[in-house]
């Protein structure tokens, strides 16, 4: 990547709502939110607002983050659309192909938590680090992971949302994910906590014993993922996961039990630097499509 100052667009593609934003190199310069409806109401507002700002000046590349699952295959037929997603009439959107009409600078997509992860990597909680796992909790569960200063793709992309994981055998909600019932998913997202409580969980207590559960699926995750990915560190945000003060000190202690010292690394000493918030709290978003379309003009 490169400081040199550049005219950047980028696209934040988001499950409740979606921001395009105009940059000077690192620095954003505008940005404009738009809710997300269907595909045929929302990706042309957002094409629209990179051809105005493309108009007043080329812009030199875009940046692409969107909810998926996606296909990031470049030699595949649907390069840059939407795969089945429990969003509703999203499926065989063509983000690419939208989002770039119009434009002949370079563009990079990848999904939002990677393009997060990638700019918390870069100037947030992942500085100094050679790997983490950027985990946003809200509508859906989205998990991204960044390597050597890459995200992960392989087959596809992590989905690390849907993830299966060892339940408190006292909790008998049973999911709300329409593809799994009860991934992590389908019991900590947003439309999960509420279909779990019967009500807007920002309404519930934090001493309601029901959040020990929230903690247990959170803390199943990230036991998963020190162990098969061996990340240096966990950033948890998203409306849930940033919303609840006693939620990350539980989700901590419960993943040090459940290692039980197996992992020499994760102790009660070193957990609160492994298991963190990401820092650049609602901006780990937008700088995302920055870091992409930075990545996109050094291919």
């Amino acid at each position: 990547m490169t400081g040199k100052a550049l005219r950047l667009g980028g696209i934040e593609l988001g499950g409740t709502k979606s921001i395009a934003i105009l940059s000077d190199g690192e620095s954003i310069l505008e940005r404009a939110t738009f809710p997300t409806r269907s595909p045929s109401e929302t990706l042309p507002l957002l094409s629209a607002q990179l051809r105005n700002w493309n108009r007043e000046a080329s812009l030199d590349a875009l940046g692409i983050a969107s909810f998926g699952p996606l296909q990031l295959n470049k030699a595949a037929a649907g390069f840059g659309k939407m795969l089945p997603t429990p969003k509703p009439g999203w499926e065989g959107a063509e983000i690419t192909t939208t989002l770039s009409g119009g434009l002949t600078c370079p563009f990079a997509i990848d999904t939002d938590v990677n393009g997060a992860g990638l700019a918390e990597y870069c100037w947030g909680a992942g500085r100094n680090c050679s790997s983490l796992c950027y985990i946003t909790i809200g509508t859906g569960v989205g998990g991204g992971l960044i390597v050597n200063g890459a995200p992960v793709h392989g087959a596809m992309h992590p989905e690390i949302g849907h993830m299966r994981i060892r339940r408190v055998a006292e909790d008998q909600f049973g999911g709300a994910c329409p593809f799994h019932g009860d991934c992590l998913e389908g019991l900590v997202s947003g439309p999960a906590l509420a279909a779990r409580f019967g009500c807007d969980p920002a309404t519930v207590g934090e001493d309601d014993p029901r959040w020990t559960y929230v903690a247990s699926d959170i803390s199943e995750m990230a036991v998963n993922l020190l162990l098969t990915c061996s990340v240096q560190r966990i950033l948890i945000g998203g409306g849930v996961g940033m919303g609840r003060a006693k939620l990350l000190p539980k989700v901590r202690q419960l993943t040090v039990e459940r290692l039980a010292g197996y992992l020499p690394f994760a102790t009660p000493e070193t957990i609160d630097t492994i298991i963190v918030a990401p820092e650049l709290g609602d901006n780990a978003g937008p700088m995302g499509t920055v870091a992409l379309a930075l990545d996109a003009l050094s291919q």
